[in-house]
């Protein structure tokens, strides 16, 4: 997805639009779930892991997990990426921020 680029009242300085409520929510929504963030760690910590390394990992269903992957993916947290048979996963830009954000909230009072 590309953002538009607005000037700004600062002359030819360039900024990115603010995101509706709608477009937050639906990053909001993927992460909204203790698997999922327990995913978005996961694939922060192990760039190219797969579903049936997550599932063993968590001990879960593959179902299950593909299903989560599915959703963070929706939500634009998540990037696919395809090797033959295997799909190998990692945290798109959102999904870094993301991360950066749950990890801070953790380690707060």
């Amino acid at each position: 997805m590309l953002v538009k680029k607005r000037k700004s009242e600062y002359g030819n300085l360039s900024l990115p639009r603010k995101k509706s409520s709608k477009q937050m929510e639906r990053h909001l929504k993927g992460v909204s779930n203790h698997r999922r963030i327990e995913i978005l760690f996961l694939i922060a910590d192990n760039k190219g892991i797969s579903v049936d390394d997550i599932s063993g990992r968590l001990h879960c269903n593959l179902k299950t997990i593909s299903s989560h992957i599915w959703r963070l993916s929706q939500a634009g947290l998540v990037r696919k990426n395809y090797q033959g048979r295997t799909v190998i996963h990692e945290l798109s830009p959102y999904g870094k921020t993301f991360h950066k954000f749950l990890a801070a909230f953790q380690r707060s009072v």
